[in-house]
Order: structure tokens, then C-alpha cells, then sequence
């Protein structure tokens, strides 16, 4: 085990940092208190330089080794999702209808000891660059931050990502080289009718009817057009119609998502959805229109960061706590983004607590502060082997 002692030492603070945060979340482009707080701490922990506001919320630190050497890149996210939280902690979120369900307030948390720790020792040749990024949940933050200039202003060759994972036990650690998360699209579709009496259907084009033959239709995109050793999903998620008991209403809206890995099959699932939804308006007689927007690319790690990401924890937690062949997942990841522009890696730090149902964004939900230092460990460990020292590599 090849856990830093010194952050092992500081483990009660890290909980009381993880802690405010979860008693104060802030959602997407929101993050005003967390990148304060965020900002005020590497100040403090005695970074080369903190730059704030990119992509609004967002905070870059800039931490220099001890000589020259390469540049790479952490990231950590910071934003908490509109959920009521049911936990009855004594540290949960003091604002209504917020929470941290995905363990941000965590991520932000090792990202911060690590910080602290590089700051401290800079036992490492190069530049670290701290990223802490705003808006992961549906607003696309990492995308927002690249076009500001993020990998301009700040000139890594490589970029990492990690992750807690509920459903992996705490401690242990998974990866996995090339498609890791799914590309992630969404859909609405109108249908329009002719409303009647629920007496006289005869006498209207009922778009109920017809939304729930376009949810079985759409069910087949899968089932009969994906290559079953491929893998993708279309849910529909809200379906809004009517007002009473006894009218048939004149139009229907269904809303859903589309996940999937490869480019073909994403375009292919985007075509057909069109084509099906038309296709069932048409025999139901009714007019359709479809919105189709693309949203997170598929999250693919590349083989070489992967290897070092596995070392590394390998030598935290053992090579049989290491999982380096983990099922893709069907969860959609903004650090994508980053991906498609630098090769790195995105990783999962198991937390446990998934066969309680204490899922990532669930009302349950809350992340397990005895991973935070074996997090900020990784970090730590990660630059070091990454971007090592003289003296090291002697």
C-alpha cells in the first residue's frame, strides 16, 4: 500500500471539506460558493497560480514541479443535481430540492488534497494542472471550458479523470481501455391529433394511441436493428397528454434518450427514430415532428493512459483490487469532451453501497469518505509516476 501518509494524517479534514460541500450544493453554472471555496484553498495550499472563472464557475490551478518536464492535466467536477435528498445525514444539503447524489462534493474533495500535497512536495518534474469543472450534469462543462481556451491557456499533454462507483466495492479500483461510457442523445417527439369525446373515439386521431405504439415501435431499434454483440439503448422517459378524464386530447409529447458506442450505430439509431416516428404518425393520420440533439460523444480512454492508471492503483490497493476489463457503461460522461481532444484516462474508484440502493442519483445517495484519501492517494501517486523526478528515476 502506497497510501500518502501525510494526506492519510489530514483524513478528518478531507471529511469536514467533503461534508460542507454536500451541506451546500450548487447546480450547473451554479457554483459560485464551490469555486470560492475551491479557489480560497489552493490559494492557501500555495499553488504557482489560480485562474477563475472559466466556463463561469470554473477554477484551473497551476502547480510546477520541481524541473522541467511535461504538462498534464486532473480534472474533478463540482455540481449537484436537482434531487430532494432523503439520507437525514447530519451533513445534508441545507438547500431544498438540491443535492450532491453523485459524489461531486467527493471528487472536488481528493482533487483538493492532492492539491495540497503536490503543492507541498513538488516531487514531480513538469506541470500539474488542477482542473475543477462546472456543469458535468446535462450541461456539458467540460465542452464549455474547451472552448474557452482550456487546453490553449493551459497546454497539457494528457488529461485524467476519476470517478466514485457504488456499485464496485470501496477500495477497489476499474478501467477499461477504449469505449468506457456511451455517447448520449435526446429526443422529443409531437404528435398531433384531433381531440373528441373519450366516448366517440371514431370521431377524432387519437395521439395517445399512437404514443404508446411509437414507444413499442421504438423499442425494436434495439432489439431488431443493433448487432447484439454491439450495445446501445432507447428509453422513453416522459410522456405528456391531456387534461381529463373524458376528452381525447389533440396531441401528445414524448421525451427520451439514446445511448450508444459506436458513431454508426449512433447515426443509424438517430435516422431511424426519425423514420419510425413518422412512419407510425402516418398510419395513425396524424402530423409528427421530431427534435433530435446530440449530446455527450462517447467517452474513449486511450490503451497507454489506461496502463499507467492501472499501475498506479495497483500499487495503492494490490493488482487483484484492479479491475482493467470493466463493462463499458451506458452512463453518458462530459469528460468525453476532454478525451476527444487529449489521450487520458477516466477511471472508477469503487465507494460501495450499490446493492443498498445507494446509487449515483439517488435520493440515498452519498459518497463514502473512507475513499477520499485513497482518492487523493491516486492523484498524488498518479503525477509522481507520471511525471517523475530525478530523483526518482534514479
Amino acid at each position: 500500500m502506497r497510501i500518502v501518509p501525510e494526506i492519510a494524517a489530514e483524513g478528518e479534514e478531507l471529511v469536514a471539506w467533503r461534508r460542507h460541500l454536500h451541506e451546500h450544493p450548487e447546480l450547473a453554472y451554479e457554483e459560485v460558493e464551490t469555486a470560492r471555496f475551491v479557489a480560497e484553498k489552493l490559494r492557501a495550499f500555495g499553488l504557482d497560480e489560480v485562474h477563475e472563472g472559466l466556463a463561469r464557475t470554473g477554477v484551473v490551478g497551476v502547480i510546477r514541479g520541481r524541473g522541467p518536464g511535461p504538462a498534464i492535466g486532473l480534472r474533478a467536477d463540482m455540481d449537484a443535481l436537482p434531487i430532494e435528498e432523503r439520507t437525514n445525514k447530519p451533513w445534508a444539503s441545507k438547500i431544498p430540492g438540491k443535492m450532491h447524489a453523485c459524489g461531486h462534493d467527493g471528487h472536488t474533495t481528493m482533487l483538493l488534497a492532492a492539491a495540497r500535497h503536490l503543492a507541498r512536495t513538488r516531487a514531480f518534474a513538469g506541470t500539474v494542472y488542477v482542473i475543477f469543472q462546472p456543469a458535468e450534469e446535462l450541461y456539458g462543462g467540460a465542452a464549455k471550458m474547451i472552448e474557452e481556451g482550456l487546453f490553449e491557456r493551459f497546454p497539457m499533454e494528457r488529461v485524467f479523470g476519476l470517478h466514485n462507483w457504488p456499485d464496485l466495492p470501496a477500495g477497489e479500483f476499474a478501467m477499461r481501455a477504449g469505449p468506457a461510457m456511451a455517447a448520449a442523445d435526446r429526443f422529443t417527439i409531437r404528435l398531433e391529433g384531433l381531440g373528441c369525446h373519450g366516448a366517440m373515439p371514431h370521431q377524432g386521431r387519437d395521439p395517445v394511441l399512437a404514443a404508446a405504439a411509437l414507444v413499442a415501435a421504438l423499442q425494436m431499434l434495439v432489439a431488431r436493428e443493433v448487432d447484439p454483440i454491439d450495445s446501445a439503448v432507447v428509453s422513453v422517459t416522459r410522456i405528456v397528454a391531456g387534461e381529463t378524464y373524458n376528452v381525447i386530447p389533440d396531441r401528445a409529447e414524448l421525451w427520451g434518450t439514446v445511448r450508444s458506442f459506436r458513431s454508426e450505430t449512433r447515426e443509424r439509431l438517430r435516422r431511424r427514430l426519425h423514420e419510425v416516428a413518422e412512419g407510425i404518425a402516418a398510419a395513425h393520420r396524424m402530423t409528427v415532428s421530431v427534435s433530435y440533439e446530440r449530446g455527450y460523444p462517447t467517452l474513449v480512454n486511450s490503451a497507454e493512459e489506461v496502463s499507467l492508471s492501472a499501475a498506479v492503483a495497483a500499487e495503492l490497493v494490490g493488482p487483484a483490487k484492479v479491475h482493467t476489463d470493466h463493462p463499458p457503461c451506458t452512463g453518458a460522461e462530459d469528460f468525453a469532451f476532454m478525451l476527444e481532444k487529449k489521450p487520458g484516462s477516466y477511471i472508477w474508484l469503487g465507494q460501495g453501497g450499490g446493492a443498498e440502493g445507494r446509487v449515483c442519483h439517488s435520493p440515498f445517495y452519498d459518497f463514502n469518505d473512507e475513499v477520499l484519501v485513497l482518492g487523493a492517494s491516486y492523484w498524488v501517486r498518479l503525477v509522481e509516476h507520471v511525471l517523475p523526478s530525478d530523483r526518482q528515476r534514479g
